[in-house]
């Protein structure tokens, strides 16, 4: 970030799929990553130095990527029983972080795809949810600091 970024309101991220705690969840994350990893002070949209504005484009929760099952014998029906043992969360956003100041896009990504494993035997859905908001918040951060 310029050294004229001070301070930062991270509005609401919009939704576009059918999971409503991914508004929450993602906000909340951005906010403290830019208020702590930052060190940016948190302010109203109107007195805040940078603006961090976004929109979930796609959430898709449980892409398969990992199976066990049985080996079926040569010349028998070819049903058999399949587990995935491993699926993936996906998420796809636009991000943009905006400086009011100077009225210029400080970094913008459209299309933000972070993706985060679990293991369907010992985790939800849940836990792979928050390694992809995990990898959002570094990619933010790190998107943010180049521009420093």
């Amino acid at each position: 970030m310029p050294s004229s970024v001070k301070t930062v309101a991270v509005l609401p991220f919009e939704n576009l799929t059918a999971e409503p705690i991914l508004t929450q969840e993602i906000t909340r994350a951005v906010r403290e990553a830019v208020e702590d990893r930052l060190g940016l002070r948190p302010a109203g949209e109107d007195q805040a130095d940078a603006v961090v504005k976004g929109t979930i484009q796609s959430y898709e929760p449980d892409r398969p990527i990992s199976f066990t099952g049985e080996q079926v014998p040569t010349g028998q029906p070819q049903s058999r029983n399949v587990d995935v043992t491993k699926r993936m969360v996906q998420i796809t956003l636009n991000v943009r972080i905006f400086n009011q100041r100077e009225g210029k896009v400080l970094w913008e990504k459209q299309g933000l795809m972070v993706q985060g494993d679990y293991d369907t035997r010992s985790e939800k859905e849940a836990g792979g949810r928050k390694v992809a908001i995990d990898k959002l918040i570094n990619e933010i951060v790190e998107g943010a600091r180049s521009q420093w």
